[in-house]
C-alpha cells in the first residue's frame, strides 16, 4: 500500500488578499491540504480574497498562533526563505509530510522559527519572487519529484476549463 503524502502551507502574517488567493489557486492545484497563518493584516484584508477556484471549498484556511504547534510526527517544518545555509530547491528532497513555512511579503520568516525548523529552503532565482510565485515553484517542485503514476490525458481533460478543447496532433502539419 503505498504511504499518502501531504503537504500544507503557512504564511507569516501575510498582507496581501491577492497573494493568499494565489496560495489558495496554488493548494488546490498541488493537492496542499491546509493553508495556516499568523498575525492579523489578512484577517483585516479578508473581505478582498480572491479565490478563483474556489478552492477554500476544499482547503481548510486557518489562523494560528505559531506554526510550531503544528509540527510533530505528522509534519515536517520547512522553511522557505533566503537564509545562509538553505538547501538550494533543486537540490531539496521533499519530506512525505511537510508544513511549508513563508515569510511575509514584506518581510522574513523569524530567525525563532528557522532555528525549530526541520529543514529550509530556498528557490535559487536573482532577487525574490512574489509569495504566491514561490508558493506555485515549491508545490509544482515537490509534485514533479514525487514518483506518482499520472494518466496525462485525464489529467489534461480534468483540469482544462470549458473553453479549452485543444488538442496536438503531431505530425499533421
Amino acid at each position: 500500500m503505498q504511504q499518502t503524502r501531504s503537504s500544507a502551507i503557512a504564511l507569516c502574517n501575510p498582507k496581501s488578499p491577492s497573494n493568499v488567493g494565489v496560495v489558495m489557486r496554488a493548494a488546490g492545484c498541488y493537492g496542499a491540504s491546509a493553508i495556516y497563518y499568523t498575525g492579523k493584516r489578512f484577517a483585516r484584508a479578508a473581505k478582498y480574497h480572491q479565490d478563483t477556484k474556489n478552492a477554500s471549498q476544499h482547503i481548510e484556511l486557518s489562523a494560528v498562533e505559531s506554526f510550531t504547534e503544528l509540527a510533530g510526527q505528522h509534519r515536517t517544518l520547512v522553511c522557505v526563505e533566503f537564509a545562509v545555509g538553505a538547501t538550494p530547491l533543486p537540490e531539496f528532497i521533499h519530506p512525505d509530510h511537510a508544513l511549508y513555512i513563508f515569510g511575509p511579503e514584506d518581510g522574513s520568516v523569524d530567525q525563532s522559527i528557522i532555528d525549530v525548523a526541520d529543514a529550509v529552503v530556498y528557490v535559487p532565482t536573482i532577487g525574490c519572487m512574489n509569495l504566491g510565485a514561490t508558493v506555485n515553484v515549491l508545490l509544482y517542485d515537490r509534485m514533479a519529484k514525487q514518483q506518482q503514476a499520472i494518466d496525462h490525458s485525464e489529467r489534461i481533460k480534468s483540469s482544462r476549463d470549458v473553453n479549452n478543447r485543444l488538442v496536438f496532433r503531431n505530425g499533421n502539419r
